[in-house]
């Protein structure tokens, strides 16, 4: 797969995208990252990629010029039916299911934006979609391309150590991921489930089920709500309401 980042710190992003899965991901060609600099694409001596907004107020806005001709640039270099896509705050939330749904696509076109953002005609004209990676401001869309790309770079096959790993997951069924524990089997007086030490394999998936019910229940509402359960699902998380009432003393249902 390839990506291209448009953005004025490249440099942020190509030494993070060196280490770990991602890095290997890139190393073996299983990825490509390329960057546009909207400075390299400034006509002035002082390669100016800001200005100010129409209307007044604090901040800066983006140049038209260098940011449109830097994306132009990006598209013309990209695959067939790659989708340009614009990080901001107020796009949709990026969720797992949309970095399954990229990981399928032949390419990504992420437009990282600095200052109080880009010229909105730029959006209209230029962007297929706008994704944000959380409801607060950040002082740039570098940081959520690299989460953007983290999430999408580990999911292309051959990407991560076990093709399980992408399976078994957060967000992969829809909860939030279940306990893990490793050695050593008592820590602090806290033991290991006795479960996970049993080598029942059914006993062990309908745990590790329950768990990530519990935990979505506890800590994630909205994704049940929106995702919805079987009655054995309803079942489980009902023992898990029951035991954690008997542990913590807590009546909440």
């Amino acid at each position: 797969m390839r990506i291209a980042v448009v953005s004025l710190f490249p440099v942020m992003l190509r030494e993070a995208l060196v280490h770990g899965v991602v890095g290997r991901a890139i190393e073996r060609g299983l990825l490509e990252v390329e960057y546009f600099d909207p400075r390299d694409y400034a006509t002035d001596a002082h390669r100016t990629v800001d200005d100010r907004p129409y209307g007044g107020g604090p901040g800066m806005v983006l140049k038209v010029e260098p940011l449109r001709s830097a994306l132009r640039a990006a598209m013309a270099s990209a695959p067939a039916g790659s989708r340009r896509v614009y990080l901001g705050a107020d796009g949709r939330r990026f969720e797992q299911s949309m970095a399954r749904e990229a990981r399928e696509w032949p390419g990504l076109i992420l437009v990282a934006g600095r200052y109080e953002g880009i010229d909105e005609r730029i959006i209209e004209a230029e962007i297929d979609d706008q994704w944000s990676i959380g409801d607060y401001v950040l002082t740039g869309g570098e940081l959520p391309a690299l989460v953007v790309i983290d999430a999408i770079g580990r999911l292309l096959p051959g990407a991560l150590g076990s093709a399980e790993s992408a399976v078994q997951e957060s967000f992969t069924d829809g909860l939030v991921d279940w306990p893990h524990y490793t050695r050593p089997p008592s820590l602090d007086g806290r033991a290991v489930p006795a479960v996970l030490a049993s080598g029942d394999h059914a006993a062990i998936q309908r745990w590790r089920l329950q768990q990530a019910l519990g935990r979505t229940w506890l800590r994630r509402p909205e994704l049940l709500q929106r995702r919805g359960m079987s009655d054995e699902e309803r079942a489980l998380l009902e023992e898990f309401k029951i035991e954690r009432a008997r542990r913590t003393g807590s009546n909440r249902r």
